[in-house]
């Protein structure tokens, strides 16, 4: 009824592959989904749109301890994914929100990569079952730095920005480094 998984070979254990196997399922990967996502990002999901897209976003190194699925669906933002990894390592990773953000980053790529403008919405989730319970580590990639909330404010709001197209000469005569701005300003607007 399923067919041969498409990562038969591969080192990981035979539950894992069985899971997966059944997620790689639209109704199955939906009612699971339809549980387990929160109520605020499940209202903006239309899981009926879920479809099974390919490829892997895991290093090559943790590919034997764990296996992902990404699923494209429409939000009520335009087009989204849900990303699904599969822990199969027995010990929890420190770090492991920022990895599943640079994976998140990952399909963002993707997306543009095949000619869409706009970022879509990628909502990362985590299928643990290791030894320690419960999960023992912050599920916010933020938390991970020394001081969250100078991250939260450096990542979560406008970079800072030197437009040296829209400065005044004048502005620019009052800086120490003026000859400096005066002679990129001309260089970059002769072209050069």
């Amino acid at each position: 009824m399923y067919g041969a998984p498409p990562w038969k070979g591969r080192r990981i254990p035979p539950h894992d592959a069985v899971f997966k196997h059944l997620l790689s399922h639209r109704a199955t990967a939906r009612d699971f989904l339809d549980i387990h996502l929160p109520a605020p990002l499940r209202a903006l999901c239309n899981l009926n749109t879920l479809r099974l897209e390919s490829g892997s976003f895991i290093d090559d190194e943790l590919r034997a301890s764990h296996s992902d699925i990404l699923y494209s669906l429409q939000t009520q933002a335009g087009e989204g994914y849900i990303y699904l990894l599969i822990e199969h390592q027995s010990s929890a990773d420190r770090h492991m929100a920022f990895r599943l953000m640079r994976y998140a980053i990952a399909a963002m790529q993707r997306h543009l990569d095949k000619g869409h403008t706009q970022l879509p919405l990628v909502i990362p989730l985590l299928f643990y079952h290791g030894r320690v319970s419960p999960w023992p580590y912050p599920m916010c990639w933020l938390a991970g730095f020394a001081d969250p909330d100078i991250a939260r404010r450096i990542y979560g709001e406008d970079f800072p920005l030197i437009d040296i197209t829209s400065t005044p000469d004048d502005e620019i005569m009052r800086t120490g480094a003026w000859r400096c701005w005066s002679c990129c300003r001309s260089i970059f607007a002769s072209g050069i």
